[in-house]
């Protein structure tokens, strides 16, 4: 069913995807955080680590392009988040 809020269904299939995929690169990157704080030297989760933090950097660069800031520390010279629909009213997001 497509949300009545938002445009059209391409649109938001793409920003969920893409919200969903921060989220989980978000999520990777915390739990090889607390990884490494016990194996410091792990060669290979210090490379994803790197890895999924530059992703997670591009793909919320990506979005905020697209679709308007995830946080308010996102530089912008207007308020953005004023102009689109509030969270709330946008679906499950």
């Amino acid at each position: 069913m497509e949300n009545r809020n938002c445009g059209c269904a391409n649109d938001c299939t793409t920003r969920r995807e893409m919200i969903d995929e921060i989220r989980s690169l978000n999520f990777a990157i915390i739990e090889l955080s607390l990884y490494l704080d016990t194996h410091p030297f792990d060669k290979k989760a210090l490379c994803l680590h790197d890895k999924y933090c530059k992703e997670l950097d591009e793909l919320k660069e990506k979005y905020q392009k697209a679709f308007g800031p995830l946080t308010i520390k996102y530089p912008s010279d207007d308020w953005k988040w004023l102009e689109g629909p509030w969270p709330w009213e946008r679906g499950n997001f």
